[in-house]
């Protein structure tokens, strides 16, 4: 139970900060509007350099859990100066060096997975615990906001992060890493392979967080509902995830990844040029189950598809982490579309339709299995490539 408690714990620490962190910086720390993007840019910055360096470090030791408990006792520390300091710049100076490598936790526990041999599946059912503490983090973190005060969540997020530490310090004393042989540089893979795969989830990504952020504006404006709506339509989504990924992780021993992949591809182009007519609010949360597929495949096959192509498991958990930011940044273009066209916020929707068909094209046309290299005889490497091999 180590790695599931882990995963719950590291999804529950940055489920609480994420969240509540700019209500944080405007209460506790008296930030402006514009302090607080800056703020939230420098760290989001801060976090993306950790999230390369830090995997890559524990690439080179063959270590991902020591690294993961320097992260948990680092979000200690940074809960610490957040709550003995009113300062904005040292607020921000303590997020950057010590809330972003402590985000690099749950990268390097999937990271930790690979290396000691754990099964595609496995890696896809150890993501559904992240995705429901991301399902319970925010409304807790809420709560606790309301009932105790801004800081409190401080508290919260130190407390967990002691669960973190206890939970990966046991995972030291009971690892066991299958001997893989020697290390297979990622400088013999396909470098423009894995930089076409990279861009095909940053647009995937960008879908997603796009249509994400302007739901509430779509349901009020485009729909005419309460915004409430948009919360439960989200909320629907992210409930249905869990079972999605579950259901992920048992196909994957039968199904191929890339297939899975491509199913989800499939039902995210048809949720997305759904929503960008539909009219009520019974089809919005209908479609939601469509969403709901597409987001697990693409969050749960598409670490373990990098972890595929990238031999090294810290670059490749970091890699795919780090799609998400640049998918976040990209998304800006496409919600500029709410206001340039006549569809308004549809615009989005049918905008995220096109770019998610042509991903879709792209990775079916694309290789996944890497090549034999030297030392490996005829094998293919891969796990997917491999469970693929054997089934035929």
């Amino acid at each position: 139970m180590l790695i599931p408690a882990s995963a719950l714990f590291w999804g529950l620490q940055f489920a609480f900060l994420n969240p509540a962190l700019a209500l944080l910086l405007a209460t506790v720390f008296d930030a402006s509007a514009g302090e607080i993007g800056w703020a939230l840019a420098i760290y989001n910055a801060g976090g993306f350099v950790a999230s390369l360096l830090v995997p890559a470090y524990a690439d080179r030791a063959g270590d991902y859990v020591r690294p993961m408990l320097a992260c948990g006792v680092l979000t200690l520390g940074l809960a610490g100066v957040l709550a003995v300091t009113t300062a904005l710049p040292v607020a921000v100076v303590a997020l950057v060096l010590l809330g972003g490598p402590a985000g690099v936790g749950s990268s390097l526990l999937f990271a930790h997975l690979k290396h000691t041999g754990a099964a595609p599946g496995d890696v896809v059912r150890t993501r559904a615990f992240v995705s429901f503490a991301w399902v319970a983090g925010p409304p807790l973190a809420t709560l606790v906001i309301a009932g105790f005060g801004p800081r409190a969540i401080l508290a919260a997020i130190a407390a967990v992060a002691v669960l973190n530490v206890a939970t990966t310090a046991a995972m030291h004393r009971a690892v066991v890493v299958r001997d893989r042989g020697p290390a297979v540089e990622d400088e013999r893979m396909p470098r423009g392979r894995v930089v076409a795969v990279v861009v095909v989830f940053i647009a995937l990504q960008a879908t997603n967080s796009a249509t994400v952020s302007v739901m509430s504006l779509f349901v009020t404006d485009r729909l005419g509902l309460a915004v409430a709506w948009a919360g439960i339509a989200l909320g629907v989504a992210a409930a249905l995830e869990i079972p999605a990924l579950l259901l992920i992780g048992k196909l994957t021993g039968r199904i191929s990844g890339p297939v899975l992949l491509l199913s989800g591809c499939a039902a995210g182009v048809v949720y997305y040029a759904a929503m960008a007519v539909v009219r009520g609010p019974v089809l919005l949360l209908g479609l939601q189950l469509l969403n709901a597929w597409f987001f697990a495949t693409v969050a749960g096959v598409g670490l373990t598809l990098f972890q595929q192509i990238i031999p090294r498991p810290g670059l490749a958990a970091g890699l795919y982490t780090n799609t998400r930011r640049l998918g976040a940044i990209a998304a800006g273009p496409l919600i500029g579309l709410g206001a340039a066209t006549r569809l308004g916020y549809g615009a989005v929707f049918a905008a995220a339709a096109v770019i998610t068909v042509a991903a879709l094209i792209a990775l079916r046309l694309t290789p996944f299995a890497r090549p034999p290299v030297s030392g490996e005889g005829d094998r293919i490497s891969g796990d997917l490539a491999a469970t693929t091999k054997q089934h035929s």
